[in-house]
């Protein structure tokens, strides 16, 4: 074990992880990266695998927003976005503006969970303003929306939420989703046999409900799901009758990563609230926008003091050189002709799937769509006790890819631009690791 290792796991709690395990599998020394690769201290590279964390929407070390950054950097690094402006962050805004027309007003923050707290909290303090009392959240069963108290209270995942059920407020989920594997499923276009039940459960927690919260069309830390488009039409079209706010978050989704800009254009919707984050600055700076509709942001609108006023804040709310990233992201997107690349990778990402599913008779429910391609182990030495995912995992390290996987589901969610080299060898290391694993 080295110095630095050794340094590390004697003061440094990492995120998402259960610290024992690093005694057996410790931390990767990264030195660099570049592209999808991430390259260690004893001279191999790794297969970014999963954008680590699904963030690095153009792969790491991009020359163009590392120039950027760097003019940036020349003008000014960070001023208190409260009662300032400047040129950089109003670009951005009508950049961000323009994706979801409808939404014309952005609210920044830091990370993904706040951004997805600012909005439930818009929702109710909205409602409150127009007088209706209506404080219930609805969101969707397998959902995760971040780590606050009022995100975690949102997401159905227990492994987050359980050892903090006592301080979550109640929240109410929608069940019997109508998933789908792929867009040719006949339950993308066309979810009426399941529509009746799903609008029943809605209708009786109408009472009271504020919003409903979702991550539009993929699901991630639930298992990486993607469920029907026009169930999402159908559900606007609800929350619209009831007067009830949507609320999608698009942390994940947002910029390319279903193949779509944003995963509500799938249904041709836009919510009343849209967050965005990951890709915002393609995994560069921590930053995420709250997009919101013209009638909400009118509802707090007035003279101050009269309980109008929205006083969340962020200390890097706005921040210059997050922004500068962001606003040349998105000009790579564009110019790179990013979507059109994601829609040219996903017959290779889907086949790739296919293939280790066969190959190994160990993946069931192949499913992809955009750049996420998915499958769950099963069989013998699977199952929550067995950890054949985090198994798996460590086996790919090895074999030169990083693939941390969700519980027994293994997937693929490399940068957006990767090339189909880096996918033939992704299906070869990941086909090698479950078949060392479980045979």
């Amino acid at each position: 074990m080295s110095d630095l290792i050794s340094r590390d796991l004697k003061h440094v709690w990492h995120p998402c992880s259960q610290m024992r395990d690093y005694e057996a599998f410790p931390p990767l020394e990264v030195v660099g990266a570049q592209g999808c690769h991430l390259h260690l201290k004893d001279g191999s590279r790794l297969i970014d695998a999963i954008s680590s964390w699904w963030c690095k929407s153009l792969g790491h070390g991009h020359p163009r927003l590392k120039a950027a950054l760097s003019r940036q950097m020349d003008r000014f690094e960070h001023v208190i976005l409260a009662n300032t402006t400047n040129d950089v962050i109003v670009s951005l805004s009508e950049r961000l503006a323009a994706l979801a027309p409808g939404l014309d007003h952005v609210f920044y923050a830091g990370d993904g969970s706040t951004a997805v707290e600012v909005a439930a909290k818009l929702a109710l303090h909205g409602k409150k303003i127009q007088g209706s009392g209506e404080s219930r959240f609805l969101a969707l069963e397998n959902g995760y929306h971040g780590e606050t108290a009022l995100t975690l209270a949102l997401g159905d995942l227990g492994i987050y939420r359980e050892a903090y059920r006592e301080i979550l407020p109640p929240v109410a989920f929608l069940r019997g989703l109508p998933y789908v594997d792929s867009t040719s499923h006949p339950l993308w276009t066309d979810c009426s046999e399941v529509w009746p039940a799903l609008e029943k459960q809605l209708e009786e927690n109408l009472a009271g409900l504020c919003a409903v919260v979702i991550e539009p069309i993929l699901q991630g830390a639930g298992g990486m799901r993607f469920y029907s488009a026009d169930f999402l039409r159908r559900l606007r079209a609800w929350t619209r009758e009831r007067g009830v706010y949507l609320i999608a978050d698009e942390i994940l989704t947002g910029f390319g990563r279903t193949g779509t800009m944003l995963a509500c254009e799938h249904a041709g919707i836009v919510p009343d609230i849209a967050c965005l984050s990951k890709g915002l600055t393609a995994g560069w700076l921590p930053m995420s926008a709250v997009l919101v509709s013209k009638e909400i942001y009118g509802l707090f609108y007035g003279d101050y003091g009269h309980g109008k006023d929205f006083l969340h804040s962020n200390t890097y709310s706005g921040n210059a050189l997050a922004a500068a990233v962001a606003l040349e992201a998105l000009d790579v997107y564009r110019d790179e002709d990013i979507l059109g690349q994601v829609r040219r990778n996903q017959p290779h990402l889907a086949a790739a799937m296919g293939r280790v599913a066969a190959a190994t008779g160990r993946l069931k429910n192949v499913r992809c769509l955009g750049a996420v391609a998915a499958a769950d182990l099963h069989g013998p030495g699977t199952g929550s006790d067995a950890r054949a995912g985090f198994r798996v995992y460590r086996e790919a390290v090895s074999r030169g890819a990083l693939l941390r996987t969700l519980g027994d589901t293994v997937y693929w969610l490399l940068p957006l631009n990767a090339d189909p080299g880096v996918i033939s060898e992704l299906e070869g290391i990941t086909l090698a690791s479950i078949r060392a694993v479980l045979g």
